[in-house]
């Protein structure tokens, strides 16, 4: 499967208020970061769950064992824009849980998204980053 194809097809059809085939879009969020090396804009959909009215997305990369690029990304540059199921489109800047704040929060996803403890499992020693996109706007 060509994942940079089925995601500019999620990226459209989440934009054009569509539907999306195998996801919910609900639970679908678009996070734009600025890529580490080339400075450009790069859109990632992703899954969130709310945390204290803003979104958490979690940097599993389906279990690899390095973080996904706009994980990497975030940590160069904390500054992005989301946008979520409603229709927002906002500033944010991304802050990474640590401690018993990561935690508390990854028991509570773990308990309603039993397949995050399968990807840690996978993952091996590389912690599954969970970052809180707070909104600037």
């Amino acid at each position: 499967m060509d994942m940079g194809a089925f995601n500019a097809e999620v990226i459209r059809r989440f934009r054009a208020g569509e539907e999306i085939e195998g996801l919910h879009r609900d639970r679908l969020v678009l996070l734009t970061t600025t890529g580490r090396r080339s400075g450009e804009p790069r859109t990632a959909p992703m899954m969130f769950v709310d945390f204290d009215g803003d979104p958490l997305v979690v940097g599993s990369n389906d279990g690899a064992a390095v973080d996904p690029d706009w994980v990497q990304n975030l940590r160069a540059d904390p500054h992005a824009h989301v946008e979520t199921p409603d229709g927002r489109r906002d500033r944010a800047v991304a802050e990474e849980l640590t401690g018993a704040e990561r935690q508390q929060t990854w028991a509570e996803l773990v308990a309603g998204f039993p397949f995050f403890a399968d990807q840690q499992e996978r993952a091996g020693d590389r912690v599954i980053p969970l970052i809180r996109l707070r909104r600037c706007d």
